[in-house]
């Protein structure tokens, strides 16, 4: 039941009955406490974000809905301007400055982070913050700034933390709660649109591609995958890595289209475009190709012509009306955000994006292309970790359209079945802390704060209270006669440790029939 009338009303105004999870996290954020989400992508974290706002405007606060890349922030900035009007939300990335004073604002978290630092007015009648993909916070680039954001904002101010699917929701909750005050955590394990992982291998003796499961319905890999590719092995490799265009027309074949074509490598992205619009493969009608045009010409009106030809604007036009498209973020805004809509409108039906489309985005693809697990991270090649497998497959399937998704693995003979079928089975990994401290932060925490608080919060980060904790349990462990617990953020006694109080004490808090547990209180030194 929900007690908060205004709560109530958004729910009967939805054309479907929420789900438990959704109505448990509006019951946190309508009691003033923060939330942390944990979800399957498509389970539906993006409604507790609008009912959250919706709470705050009932409220007569403003609301910052933050995203980590600009493709996502755009299309949420078209979201809340469909739900509550054009004069209502604003949009401030590196990229746009609209209506910045909006009552919703939607921006990239890089922008609360500045305005928290230069302490902005517009901070002064704010209500709610939405931290959306928040565990990009190990993102070892970027994922500090919400870290910074979680330490800085004024704690009168509830967050929204919304996440794929992580190892440690506790660990993380705990670490909130900490920084925060009252805070909760929701999980939900269901995926609405149930996910297929298949492998594909081109038979270069045969010339022709299977398509296979990675795993047994048992749940066990797939034992005939890894005979085949044993009889592969010589000095001829018999199996190789199908071509994109032989993937494209497999997919075509098996129904899987429209699909994100997943590169991770902006000319490959690009390159890959140009390939499969010159097989002359039929992917689109006339109709299509025609409201394709239309979208074109009506986003890249305000370009003037002599820079179009630079940008090389005939070739990536006909490669839309061919219905294929690179998305990546060394493309002009006008380009990205036309192959979003079209993409988005079910117009082009293969996206050869980096990790541009790896986050929140609401894309219509029935399956998601991996062509290989591992990527460059500017210091070396990495295999992906299971989070990773697990955020960009989750793009496939649609809800109320497919009845699944297909996440479609590329065969390398450079990373063993075995191995392949370790990264797609785990399906999630523990979320870690990259705060680094950066001239940037020092300069702000010397000019704002004294010494005494500028040491505590750089102290208050993710990675120190995790190493807190450890410390904490191997302490326990030796007082308890050597034996060792595994270090676990949600034994009664590690949210002592945060709260300051004991045990047995109210700190606990309540756990609902979802997961959930509430932390209350932190201690003087963290907070």
């Amino acid at each position: 039941m929900i007690p908060d009338p205004t709560v109530k009303s958004f729910l009967e105004s939805l054309p479907f009955v929420a789900d438990p999870f959704q109505v448990e996290a509006l019951r946190v954020v309508s009691s003033g406490a923060s939330v942390v989400v944990t979800a399957p992508t498509g389970a539906g974290k993006t409604l507790v974000a609008q009912g959250a706002v919706h709470l705050a405007l009932g409220a007569g606060k403003r609301a910052f809905y933050t995203a980590p890349i600009k493709a996502l922030s755009n299309q949420k900035f078209g979201e809340f301007r469909e739900l509550h009007g054009a004069d209502e939300v604003g949009l401030l990335t590196g990229d746009n400055v609209i209506n910045g004073d909006a009552p919703i604002v939607v921006m990239t978290t890089e922008v609360l982070r500045n305005m928290i630092y230069a302490e902005s007015p517009a901070l002064d009648d704010l209500g709610l913050v939405v931290l959306d993909e928040v565990h990009y916070l190990q993102d070892r680039y970027r994922g500090s700034v919400w870290e910074e954001v979680i330490i800085h904002l004024d704690r009168s101010v509830p967050i929204v933390a919304l996440s794929a699917t992580i190892a440690n929701p506790e660990e993380f909750t705990g670490w909130v709660g900490a920084r925060r005050g009252d805070t909760e955590l929701i999980v939900e394990h269901h995926r609405p649109v149930p996910l297929e992982s298949l492998y594909l291998v081109r038979d270069r003796h045969h010339r022709s591609s299977t398509l296979a499961p990675i795993f047994t319905e048992k749940g066990k890999p797939n034992q005939e995958m890894t005979r085949l590719l044993r009889k592969g092995r010589g000095r001829y490799r018999r199996f190789a890595t199908p071509r994109r265009t032989e993937v494209v027309e497999e997919l075509l074949a098996e129904g899987l289209l429209p699909a994100i074509y997943f590169i991770f490598s902006r000319a490959g992205c690009d390159q890959a475009a140009e390939t499969l619009a010159a097989a002359n493969l039929h992917l689109t009608a006339s109709d299509e190709r025609t409201a394709i045009r239309n979208v074109v010409e009506e986003r890249t009106a305000h370009i003037p012509s002599n820079d179009l030809g630079v940008l090389g604007y005939d070739s990536w036009r006909e490669q839309l009306e061919r219905g294929v498209a690179a998305h990546h973020a060394g493309m002009v805004p006008a380009f990205k955000e036309t192959v979003e809509e079209v993409f988005a409108a079910g117009l082009v039906k293969v996206v050869f994006a980096t990790d541009t489309l790896a986050l929140g985005i609401n894309m219509p693809a029935r399956a998601v292309v991996l062509e290989s697990l591992s990527r460059f991270t500017g210091e070396g090649h990495e295999l992906l970790k299971a989070g990773d497998y697990t955020q960009l497959t989750g793009r496939a399937g649609r809800r109320g359209i497919d009845v699944r998704g297909s996440a479609v693995v590329l065969h390398s003979p450079y990373v063993p079945f075995e191995r392949v079928a370790d990264i797609a089975g785990a399906g999630s990994h523990p979320l870690q802390s990259s705060f680094q401290p950066t001239y940037n932060m020092a300069v702000n925490l010397v000019a704002n704060y004294d010494r005494e608080t500028a040491l505590a919060l750089l102290q208050a980060s993710f990675a120190s209270y995790r190493q807190q904790e450890h410390r904490r349990e191997l302490e326990e462990g030796s007082s308890s006669g050597g034996r060792r617990r595994k270090p676990s953020a949600t034994a009664p006694s590690a949210i002592a440790a945060t709260s300051g109080r004991t045990s047995s004490g109210p700190s606990l808090g309540r756990v609902w029939p979802g997961g959930g547990l509430s932390y209350r209180g932190c201690s003087p030194a963290m907070c």
